[in-house]
């Protein structure tokens, strides 16, 4: 059965294809920028693929990210252990308390299924395995760094869209995985440091391990 692999934007869906075997049973779609739209892009195309009798094996969120200094590297591939939703929850006078932590019944992690993580891991031995935070806005400064390195120490990148398509994939019963490279460093902004061509090209790199799978990831 086919993987979904749901991208932000299309320069990061075209890297993916360019890294794609031929005959790869994969569908690669841009969905758009940040958690909202991720996932609601993302359920739209799982429910269309069910209408049609043909749903999708598992969906995997592919793309570039800022990764943590000293830790991921630019041009590294990282393969997130699970997507956390920063900053879901309250402002509190002792400090930040998740949504989970305040009784509602909601959480802001979605594991990645073991499924899906094991191959990929073996498949791209050089990838940093982690936590990826899914942010709405990329993290600029050195005080701002500093709250959400304390706030979520295991991360060990950041993105923006990650949670909201593992939203959507544990809403349909799929096996959710997140490959994300690194293009930036997370700290003060600085759009001259960034390596957008290195992130695209360990993305095309890494697109055979993805397509492969298409093989390995029952439905559920």
């Amino acid at each position: 059965m086919t993987v979904l692999i749901i991208t932000a934007v299309e320069p990061e869906a075209d890297a993916v294809r360019a890294g794609l075997p031929a005959g790869a049973d994969v569908a690669v779609h841009a969905v758009g920028i940040g958690p909202a739209a991720a996932a609601a892009g993302t359920a739209r195309l799982l429910a269309l693929a069910e209408g049609r009798g043909t749903p999708y094996a598992a969906v995997v969120n592919a793309g570039i990210a800022g990764g943590v200094v000293g830790v991921a590297p630019l041009g590294a591939t990282v393969l997130g252990t699970r997507a956390v939703a920063a900053w879901l929850g309250a402002e509190t006078p002792d400090g930040f308390q998740p949504i989970e932590e305040i009784g509602f019944g909601a959480t802001t992690v979605v594991e990645a299924a073991g499924a899906l993580l094991r191959p990929l891991a073996a498949a791209l031995p050089a990838a940093l395995v982690g936590e990826i935070v899914t942010v709405t806005t990329v993290t600029g400064t050195a005080a701002s760094t500093g709250v959400l390195r304390a706030a979520y120490p295991a991360m060990v990148a950041e993105a923006m869209e990650g949670f909201g398509v593992a939203v959507a994939a544990a809403g349909a019963g799929l096996p959710f995985a997140e490959l994300r490279t690194v293009s930036n460093g997370i700290g003060p902004l600085d759009r001259s440091a960034w390596r957008l061509p290195a992130a695209f090209a360990a993305l095309t790199a890494a697109a055979p391990a993805v397509a492969a799978l298409a093989g390995a990831a029952p439905r559920g």
